[in-house]
């Protein structure tokens, strides 16, 4: 698609599409693009920070443990509320291409009960299943009693948080991402005041209370802007979905959710690796995971961010400048991870000390977080790859490496790492995995652009 065409769409269908990349401003464009992903992304991280912090002031090392045993808990939810936010996102954007609003409106609405379907569901048969769930999360008998206080809230609210990402997504794509950035904000900051209000008098509970009510102001902020402002969407309940649709929106959703639900898996493998030498290393491991939480998003964003330009540039057929683009976001993503793992390895102390008092916490997380970042460089590069991949529609490479530095490759590395080195095997695990994930990487980029590929399109 070339400018020329972009320019002769209708003013209607600009509304509905938003600012399309231009593609002879590469880097403004990827800008554009990706900034309010990662300013959503960052806010987003508060959720997870705010209790970790209000939690670690207790100074109850053993609380701190049960409510970060509780983390692939919040990847579970937020897996399947993916499978309809990012699933249900891509096909609407093509459905408003096509100015069919009658199916906009029947898959939007589709995706906002069936989240909330779905989070009642996964929420009734964990609770079902809590205490050997919460075992197998690396639970021990002291911790049990906090981790199970906090998921037991957590999993009445799920709900609320499964559809939370039902209108975070879809109304980006009417262009509509400052407003959607604007419901994140609001469950942030309400979390924030809550938690130094409900965390001392009911514990682990009232933390998870925090998070849930903070979640459920997001939805109710998300849904007034649908109900008025939104041209397209839909909450009336408009009747079935075709099977294609369906199955659309399951082939996207189901690939974003594996990501999140192989991440958990590996938080769930280090904690029960981590468990034999005490509680207080999954503690610290929980704070150093939440603080490293702001690099892995910060990459995150400026990786996905510019996916719809890379998409945009491979159906134009301007592979050269797929490359230049390319070229640039590995060299700014390279750089970005480099400089965050500098301070972080300098400022390891201080930024563990901000969330917990507790010195020996401390003591433990610098030598953590600093394994933890130090292959950021190549997860970025990681990350950008598997974006690409699936920018150009290469679903079975984009597998692979969602599957590879937090999938089964680390659960390889942990075991043979541990095996091998004990203790600091373990640390070191997501270091190892990073660096042979971007050598899977660039495996995969000399086979679908490397040399021969660029003498095609030469």
């Amino acid at each position: 698609m070339s400018d020329s065409l972009i320019e002769r769409k209708d003013s209607n269908v600009q509304k509905e599409k938003g600012h399309y990349p231009n593609a002879d401003h590469l880097v403004a464009s990827y800008f554009h693009l990706s900034l309010p992903v990662v300013l959503g992304s960052i806010v987003t991280i508060v959720y997870n920070l705010a209790d970790t912090y209000f939690i670690a002031q207790t100074g109850n090392a053993l609380l701190v443990a049960g409510v970060s045993l509780c983390a692939p808990l919040f990847m579970i939810l937020m897996a399947f509320g993916n499978i309809f936010g990012q699933g249900g996102s891509s096909l609407i954007s093509r459905l408003l291409g096509k100015q069919d609003y009658e199916a906009v409106a029947r898959v939007s609405a589709f995706c906002f009960y069936i989240a909330l379907a779905v989070g009642a569901a996964t929420g009734a048969v964990i609770l079902l299943l809590q205490e050997p769930f919460l075992r197998m999360l690396g639970s021990s008998p002291d911790t049990l009693p906090y981790a199970r206080e906090y998921s037991t809230v957590l999993l009445f609210g799920a709900p609320f948080i499964v559809v939370n990402f039902i209108h975070m997504n879809l109304l980006r794509c009417e262009g509509m991402s400052g407003l959607s950035m604007m419901g994140t904000v609001t469950g942030a900051v309400v979390n924030v005041i809550l938690d130094p209000i409900m965390i001392p008098g009911m514990g682990a509970a009232g933390a998870a209370l925090a998070t849930v009510i903070g979640y459920a102001c997001s939805d109710l902020f998300l849904l007034a802007v649908v109900l008025r402002r939104s041209r397209r969407l839909s909450v009336r309940l408009c009747g079935r979905i075709s099977g294609e649709f369906l199955r659309d929106i399951l082939s996207i959703g189901i690939t974003a959710a594996i990501t999140n639900i192989a991440s958990s898996l590996c938080i769930i493998l280090l904690n029960q690796q981590l468990l034999p030498f005490g509680d207080e290393k999954i503690a610290a491991m929980g704070i150093v995971l939440k603080i490293t939480m702001i690099i892995q998003m910060i990459l995150v964003g400026f990786s996905f961010g510019g996916v719809p330009l890379f998409g945009f540039l491979t159906g134009a057929g301007e592979q050269q400048k797929v490359r230049k683009l390319l070229r640039f976001c590995l060299l700014f993503l390279i750089s970005t991870a480099l400089a965050m793992t500098i301070f972080v390895f300098l400022a390891a102390g201080p930024l563990l000390g901000i969330i917990t008092p507790d010195a020996q916490l401390v003591a433990d997380g610098i030598p953590m977080i600093r394994w933890q970042v130090a292959g950021s460089a190549c997860a970025g590069m990681v990350m950008l790859m598997t974006c690409l991949c699936q920018a150009t529609g290469k679903a079975v490479p984009a597998l692979i490496l969602s599957l590879s530095r937090q999938g089964i490759l680390f659960v390889i590395v942990l075991l043979v790492s541990a095996a091998i080195a004990g203790y600091t095997g373990i640390l070191a695990s997501q270091c190892i995995s990073d660096v042979l994930s971007a050598g899977i990487a660039a495996g995969i980029y000399a086979v679908c652009w490397g040399a021969r590929q660029g003498r095609a399109d030469r």
